[in-house]
């Protein structure tokens, strides 16, 4: 093993790798349907900043210190819309009329719980389908990346591990395999999103539709088909529309742009 390449890993679930190993690296958080892609929405449409919150009643507590109308409550219990909060957990939600300027108070079952977890990091990114390009131009640089997915309820879900091999796959395009030093659930990840691409030839579609055809299959897909949100399988599949990179403040818990 070469210790003097990058590494690179991959970790299917926050309770897979401990705090401390996160520790000192840069870490990007995916929870792909839908918080990653909802807080690059957010802040692309405007917002001044998110910040994530672990629970509801957290939430609002934070709310107090702000004048209401500089602040919005976004998130979701269960997929749904949280009782007294402004906005959910769909990108959809998240137009320039609604966010510019705005600081948003955010809470979701499993995105922002993955955030907390990263605590330790040098740097916390925010890593999805529709910011991937940027995200990875980002990670270049760094001699540690470790890609956190969410997961669903403490459960490994797909599309956060295809959403993981999109990153290695574009990351691996602008550098190369050889220039990282990767775990095997970054090679396995990295193998299903090809395995994707080989699907997407065979029948025709775009990468992006096949993604989120295969996204109607997982977990969290079927979820939200569930509760109607058909809509936001197609958007939180469509590949590098967001030129953004959200970092968490380390010191101040905030996600803005650079």
């Amino acid at each position: 093993m070469n210790n003097l390449l990058p590494s690179l890993a991959v970790h299917y679930l926050p309770q897979f790798v401990a705090e401390s190993d996160l520790a000192d690296s840069t870490v990007v958080v995916v929870d792909l349907l839908r918080a990653s892609t909802t807080i690059c929405q957010a802040l692309a449409a405007g917002a001044k900043c998110v910040v994530p919150c672990l629970e509801v009643e957290e939430t609002w507590a934070k709310a107090q210190a702000y004048d209401r109308r500089e602040v919005l409550l976004g998130g979701e219990r269960g997929g749904q819309l949280i009782d007294g909060f402004d906005l959910g957990n769909s990108p959809a939600d998240y137009t320039t009329d609604r966010v510019l300027g705005k600081t948003v108070l955010f809470t979701t079952t499993n995105g922002t719980k993955a955030l907390a977890h990263a605590r330790l990091a040098s740097r916390i990114l925010i890593g999805s389908a529709v910011n991937r390009s940027a995200l990875v131009e980002s990670l270049a640089p760094a001699r540690r990346v470790n890609i956190l997915c969410a997961g669903t309820g403490g459960q490994v879900t797909r599309e956060d591990i295809l959403a993981a091999g999109g990153i290695v796959d574009e990351l691996f395009r602008q550098t190369s395999a050889e220039h990282w030093q990767s775990n095997d659930w970054a090679a396995a990840a990295h193998r299903e999103w090809q395995e994707l691409h080989t699907t997407a030839r065979a029948t025709r579609r775009t990468v992006s539709e096949q993604f989120a055809h295969d996204l109607r299959d997982t977990t969290g897909g079927k979820n939200l088909l569930a509760l109607g949100y058909d809509a936001d399988l197609e958007i939180c599949a469509q590949l590098d529309t967001l030129a953004v990179v959200p970092e968490q403040n380390l010191a101040q818990g905030e996600i803005r742009l650079p």
